[in-house]
């Protein structure tokens, strides 16, 4: 294949190569291969995952590979990511609300300044199951927001270890694996958290997982009457990349608000 462009971005530190392939012509053919070529940091260009931008119809998709080439269903830092590039190359009008399809349907996102906010859905909190690393065994709270996670709060964000290995989970509970992300309360409506991410590995943020986080802490702290809290209800979510705002609003959608830089582009052969 000959050369084509590629940009580097990340949200808080969690970060993406994104391929322009507005007609779709030129990464067909992206192969599991091919995107762990893109994202090796050392022989590569370095990423959590590949955000290939693409037009169908009226519309922009984001499709989206994890890092070892596996396709997901959302990525709540990618999804900014992506909104910025659109925005900063003209190809939507960033002054309004926008949409922009995934293989968890089409989200709404806002661009305020620096700022990203996505429009991620409403929550699907489901059952409680165990995950494991080493020794120590945790009971996580599955919430999917367009993909699995499982939220458990510790005592340290050390006691997850070096997350070197993926977490031991049910798979009978999560079939095509899962999100983990371990939690410490910091303050009221404040939380930090570490994530294992399918595909990936640990990494510097997870969008979609502080969302899941967020609704997690809301549920344990009573904030929660039937299906959605009573009021708009905002969580400030610490994660080793920076910090995001999480709100789980009265209409039952969950908003979440950061950072999203290009930091970089040009052309590859990978």
């Amino acid at each position: 294949m000959p050369d084509y462009p590629f940009l580097k971005g990340h949200g808080t530190e969690n970060d993406f190569v994104l391929l322009p392939d507005h007609d779709g012509s030129v990464h067909g053919d992206l192969s599991p291969e091919r995107v762990r070529a893109l994202c090796d940091r050392r022989a590569g260009i370095g990423g959590d995952g590949v955000l290939r931008v693409v037009r169908e119809g009226e519309q922009w998709f984001m499709d989206y590979r994890n890092s070892d080439g596996s396709l997901s269903e959302m990525c709540g830092n990618g999804i900014r990511v992506f909104a910025r590039h659109l925005v900063d190359e003209g190809l939507v009008d960033g002054s309004q609300p926008f949409a922009v399809g995934t293989r968890d349907g089409v989200k709404v996102l806002r661009v305020d300044g620096e700022l990203v906010t996505a429009d991620m859905g409403t929550p699907r909190v489901l059952g409680e199951s165990p995950v494991s690393v080493g020794p120590s065994t945790w009971t996580a709270r599955h919430v999917d927001m367009g993909n699995p996670h499982a939220v458990t709060f510790v005592s340290s964000l050390d006691d997850a270890g070096p997350l070197l290995e993926a977490p031991v989970h049910d798979a009978a509970v999560y079939p095509h694996g899962v999100n983990v992300e371990f939690v410490v309360d910091r303050g009221e409506r404040h939380v930090a958290m570490r994530v294992h991410e399918r595909g990936s590995g640990e990494t510097r943020s997870c969008g979609t997982g502080a969302c899941a986080v967020m609704v997690a802490a809301a549920l344990r702290d009573g904030l929660v009457a039937g299906d959605a809290p009573a009021g708009d209800t905002s969580y400030r979510v610490d994660v080793p990349g920076g910090t995001l705002t999480v709100t789980w609003t009265a209409a039952n959608r969950v908003l979440l608000t950061g950072p999203a830089v290009i930091v970089a582009r040009g052309v590859t052969d990978l």
